[in-house]
């Protein structure tokens, strides 16, 4: 190799060592992204979806079985307590009531005979009394008279258990009877109707549902779905508010009333929704602009702390560590933000108070304005000169 070429090959390595030295030197630049620390209101929230109920209705059925013969009420009819709603056909249960009243009549007639009875063996024992001792009648005939007086007594006790007996059996004839007419427990709306004229129903393993009458459907509330992991926190009294999907732009207030005990659903073996534990939360809400429907999905904010005039930093700021920098380690309470100064992020240790969506209340050597740090970029000082150039976020 000549000494020219040797020289031109030495110029170019050390360009290139020296390309090499400035980007391991110089290949980076951070920036820092702050926030500024605030003074306001923090208010802390459980969230949780729910279904929107009368805050009373009851299932009407019927305890007899027989083809509908009238429908008097309809959906949305308001109706009174006593006020008949549907009629099942009653002749069967009528012919029921006339023979039971019948048996009676025939059960009482046989107290009368063995009534009579009863008195015409009294009158023999009296009698047989009376010439005791003497020749006309003897012992045996005596005691035969008081064992007949005694079967008569008998006799009219069993006949007028027998009038009890047809007297109950009437008395249940009527009350099938008087089933035949079905009538509102409650004042209040139909919101459910599931029978129609000609339509037979049957009672004889369950009772069937023909109506759900709401108490008032201007009073209303909200069952909502709390997960274990909130529900700790809700209590009664506690103010919320929910949206409907029909007015999704129209919050609705409502007032926690009862935080239920047992989990969700009740009704089955297993008390998991999803894989999800939730217990009932009961709200109550107004509507006397009848906005409300039985059965709409409920979207819940319950709003369970809340403090005014409190200094707070974003969220992001307490998770925000410097590169290089091990996490510290606090108690639950204590929390560690960066305020940049000039280009340098300074450590400010806080105690940790109350926290929404996005912020939380802090305490610690910091003022109103001051830019406490929420992540870190990292870019490359020259992306010209690098077929990697990028920017990272930290």
């Amino acid at each position: 190799m000549s000494f020219g070429r040797f020289a031109a090959v030495a110029v170019v390595a050390g360009l290139l060592a020296g390309a090499c030295l400035w980007l391991v030197s110089d290949g980076e630049s951070v920036r820092y992204r702050t926030a500024p620390v605030e003074r306001g209101a923090i208010v802390a929230e459980v969230t949780a979806t729910g279904r929107v109920e009368p805050r009373r209705s009851v299932e009407v059925g019927t305890y007899v079985s027989g083809p509908i013969s009238n429908v008097d009420v309809d959906f949305n009819d308001r109706v009174s307590a006593g006020q008949r709603l549907a009629k099942i056909d009653p002749r069967t249960f009528e012919g029921q009531v006339a023979h039971a009243r019948a048996d009676l009549a025939l059960a009482e007639a046989r107290v009368e005979r063995a009534r009579a009875a009863l008195e015409l063996e009294q009158s023999k024992l009296r009698r047989s009394e009376s010439l005791a001792g003497t020749a006309v009648v003897s012992s045996e005939e005596l005691e035969i008279a008081r064992s007949n007086e005694r079967q008569a007594d008998a006799d009219l006790a069993v006949a007028r258990a027998e009038v009890e007996r047809a007297r109950a059996t009437l008395a249940e004839a009527e009350v099938n009877l008087s089933y035949t007419e079905i009538v509102a427990p409650i004042d209040g709306i139909v919101v459910s109707r599931s029978v129609d004229v000609g339509q037979t129903v049957a009672a004889s393993f369950q009772t069937p549902v023909l109506f759900v009458i709401a108490d008032d459907l201007a009073r209303m509330q909200v069952v909502a779905f709390v997960s274990e992991a909130d529900v700790g926190r809700v209590e009664k009294g506690q103010e919320a508010t929910f949206t409907v999907d029909a007015f999704p732009g129209r919050p609705f207030d409502a007032r926690v009333r009862q935080v239920r005990h047992a989990s969700e659903p009740p009704e089955t073996p297993e008390p998991v929704v999803s894989y999800v534990v939730t217990y009932d939360v009961v709200l109550d809400v107004e509507n006397p602009d009848g906005l409300l429907r039985p059965g709409m999905t409920a979207n819940v904010r319950v709003v369970t702390a809340e403090e005014d005039e409190v200094l707070k930093v974003p969220t992001a700021a307490l998770r925000f560590r410097p590169r290089g920098e091990r996490v510290a380690r606090h108690g639950g309470e204590r929390g560690t933000v960066y305020r940049l100064v000039g280009d340098t992020p300074v450590p400010v240790e806080v105690t940790i108070g109350l926290a929404d969506d996005v912020s939380t209340a802090v305490v610690g050597d910091l003022d109103e304005g001051d830019p406490v740090v929420t992540r870190m970029e990292v870019d490359d000082a020259d992306e010209g000169w690098s077929l990697f150039g990028r920017r990272r976020r930290r």
